[in-house]
């Protein structure tokens, strides 16, 4: 009896449900404490179910030759109000970002990461399907994928291209490295965000401190970019349009470096060998905000 109870509830989480475009559920952020609900639009759940499979953001149970996900699932785990959090988190306007005019928000970062990525230990089949922990856990594994794949979705219909935009990513993961490597802050500023940028200052004068000149190569083709996160942040509850995306991305690439002393001579490094790296960047971009582009915004360290 216990299992078909399991069995019973399992059936009724993938079960359909209407998504009224008045339904909301509460966010909140660390940075913005007095972030409000945002309401969450009618969302079709193909363009949900395209997303998933396009973008290679799988649920981590399953296998991409295997994987199945139904529309209909995907629209009805939207509405769990899991740990009270929201799929496109509710930001407060820093008052510095108010304007006179039609134009009330400058194009400003929300300043923090929001859920910050963080692998999630694989348990096994029969600990997932049958114990309760496992389905908890199973629910929580769906949110989460579900919340990428409506960042998507709304990303998509500003013309996001996947392809396009890991050209883009690399580009700018190289560009950035370049700069930080020569010490160029001044136009190391208009690739990152205004926090990011106080972080990355600190470190090139850290560096430079101890070495006088870095060397650094990128060696392409790089060997794996990929997509872990997608993130909303809305900062007028009013209008749900007005919110700033974040992607968080591992790159997988070979690498060159070299440090010198003063002298020149080399005291870190080798410039002739290569090493592998894994990066996990947060890259944010302004929805609402026309010429907008993609800004470092921040790293993560597993």
């Amino acid at each position: 009896m216990s299992l078909l109870r399991r069995l019973s509830t399992i059936r009724n989480l993938y079960r359909t449900v209407e998504i009224q475009e008045s339904s909301y559920l509460l966010g909140s952020s660390r940075s913005y404490s007095s972030g409000v609900s945002n309401a969450i639009p009618e969302i079709y759940s193909s363009s949900i179910s395209s997303c998933l499979y396009k973008d290679e953001i799988f649920l981590p149970w399953t296998h991409r030759s295997t994987m199945t996900l139904r529309s209909t699932m995907a629209a009805k785990s939207l509405i769990f109000s899991y740990d009270k959090r929201l799929l496109s988190t509710q930001a407060k306007v820093p008052p510095q970002a108010r304007q006179m005019g039609a134009l009330k928000v400058f194009m400003l970062s929300p300043g923090f990461i929001h859920d910050p990525y963080a692998p999630r230990e694989p348990i096994p089949f029969w600990r997932r399907w049958f114990t309760r922990n496992g389905w908890k856990r199973t629910k929580e594994d769906i949110i989460i994928e579900l919340r990428s794949a409506y960042a998507i979705s709304k990303l998509r219909k500003t013309g996001y291209n996947k392809q396009k935009f890991y050209k883009e990513a690399v580009d700018l993961y190289k560009e950035i490295n370049t700069l930080l490597a020569n010490g160029d802050k001044s136009i190391l500023r208009k690739a990152v965000t205004e926090k990011m940028y106080s972080t990355l200052k600190n470190e090139i004068k850290q560096r430079e401190s101890t070495w006088s000149n870095v060397y650094w190569e990128l060696v392409e083709p790089i060997i794996k970019i990929r997509t872990l996160r997608a993130r909303l942040i809305g900062v007028d509850r009013n209008d749900l349009s007005k919110a700033f995306i974040q992607l968080t991305l591992e790159f997988l690439t070979k690498q060159k470096f070299e440090a010198y002393d003063s002298k020149g001579a080399i005291v870190a490094g080798d410039k002739t060998k290569e090493i592998l790296v894994r990066d996990i960047w947060v890259l944010e971009k302004s929805m609402f905000h026309p010429g907008a582009y993609w800004r470092l915004c921040g790293r993560i360290k597993l």
